[in-house]
């Protein structure tokens, strides 16, 4: 057992870790630097973030390292627009991850020539690998910081979300084509040792976990990449629904988003004036659900705002209702926790991240069918809520309490700091979170 410091030393890499941008790189810096609040950490990631850190306030040097990957990277990412093509811009998610995960090689070469020496030195505790969230993304660093001593933490993974049967045209629209061949990442040289030499995995989802052999489990903790930074979505005011009901979806405009669902399925109580509908976001479907919108003559009652920035959005949010987000393939589903920060209700397909980040006492998890099952179920809830808008006020407090306490990222560092303290042997039993998460009153009745 080791000595148990105050504060571990740990050495995080991240290719992807941007404070202005989002997705992956926005949970990579927001991880980050959470973690940096209970560990002593030092930032390793992709030159591309260096100007957006140094703006952050960081040092380079003292806290993080860029490391320049480019030679490689940008090869892949043109590659990768040119097999996209036109038509794929914003889609074609498989074919992004798998090129990232070529040019990975490389930055691990280069993380591990400059820091090599210092990890076989014990310079560091744990080394922990953030981004890349896929696990099509292998990692040569596991082997060697085992053979160097050195505890090497990966995840959070998050992927193997199999397309739902029934969906196959919308699949063909996102050009996911390479998806059918998903489990091909199995096979590459570094998949087995990648798990074997990690100390320990975080999972990011019941598919991830149910994606990872058995054989890797027992060192396996299952803990969702996504959370909310209370700076950027400000405590909402009290207030209770009533007529209007207001409608709201973020995200991308592309066809696994299904926006399309709620239009037709909301499409009568917006022409009847009891709802109304903001989208947020932008995409290559975006043209086709204006259209949509006009020929189902309900274009005065929905807003298509476009890209917004954060105090924007919270904006639009503070006086939202129900978040309508019918997306049939997330795997994690950030907006669904920003919008529960502001007290907006989910209502959400219970199928992959956005079912397990909200639950049956925070919002509306929606079954899984083909396209028509889909609209007539988001139809039957939105009937009963605008017959009785009250229906949503207890939701819409329980939601504040489940993101503001289970889902902030200093609540996640404080639990990744127990993962630390379990493979550096200062605890001798696996942290275990829940899978999913339950509510506070379901924890606490638990632990009763």
């Amino acid at each position: 057992m080791q000595p148990q410091r105050e504060r571990p030393r740990v050495l995080l890499i991240a290719e992807a870790a941007n404070p202005e941008w989002s997705s992956v790189p926005l949970v990579g810096w927001s991880h980050a630097e959470a973690l940096a609040k209970v560990v002593d950490a030092h930032l390793v990631t992709q030159v591309r973030n260096r100007r957006a850190i140094l703006a952050a306030g960081l040092e380079e040097g003292r806290d993080f390292t860029s490391i320049d990957s480019e030679a490689v990277a940008r090869t892949a990412w043109r590659v990768g627009e040119m097999l996209r093509g036109s038509k794929g811009k914003g889609k074609s998610w498989t074919i992004v991850q798998a090129l990232s995960s070529v040019s990975y090689y490389y930055f691990e070469h280069l993380v591990w020539k400059q820091f090599g020496r210092r990890i076989k030195a014990g310079e560091f505790d744990v080394v922990h690998r953030l981004t890349p969230l896929s696990p099509a993304s292998q990692s040569k660093l596991a082997g060697l910081c085992r053979r160097a001593g050195t505890p090497f933490v990966l995840g959070p993974l998050n992927g193997g979300l199999p397309w739902p049967k029934g969906w196959g045209q919308v699949r063909s629209a996102e050009r996911e084509w390479l998806s059918r061949a998903r489990d091909a990442h199995r096979l590459l040289p570094a998949y087995r040792s990648t798990r074997r030499n990690s100390a320990a995995i975080l999972v990011g989802s019941r598919a991830a976990w149910d994606d990872l052999p058995a054989k890797y489990r027992d060192k396996a903790v299952y803990l969702p990449e996504n959370a909310i930074d209370p700076k950027r979505f400000p405590t909402p005011t009290p207030r209770r629904a009533s007529t209007p009901v207001r409608l709201v979806f973020m995200g991308r405009l592309v066809p696994l988003k299904c926006v399309d669902v709620v239009l037709e399925a909301a499409a009568p109580f917006l022409r009847s004036g009891a709802m109304t509908f903001d989208i947020l976001g932008d995409g290559p479907q975006r043209q086709e659900l204006e259209q949509l919108a006009e020929s189902e003559g309900i274009a005065g009652a929905v807003t298509f705002h476009g890209m917004l920035d954060h105090s924007q959005l919270a904006g639009v949010l503070e006086r939202s209702d129900v978040l309508a987000f019918p997306s049939i393939h997330e795997f994690g589903g950030a907006v669904v926790l920003e919008a529960m920060a502001m007290g907006v209700v989910p209502m959400v397909v219970d199928y992959g991240g956005p079912g397990e980040l909200a639950s049956p006492g925070t919002g509306f998890l929606v079954e899984l069918g083909d396209r028509p099952a889909l609209v007539a179920r988001y139809r039957e809830l939105l009937e009963r809520i605008a017959r009785e808008p009250s229906t949503i006020d207890g939701l819409r407090d329980a939601a504040i309490r489940r993101a503001r306490s289970l889902f902030t990222w200093d609540a996640k560092a404080r639990q990744v700091l127990e993962v630390y303290r379990w493979v550096l042997g200062q605890r001798p039993d696996k942290p275990d979170f829940a899978m999913p998460m339950p509510d506070l009153q379901e924890a606490g009745a638990a632990a009763s």
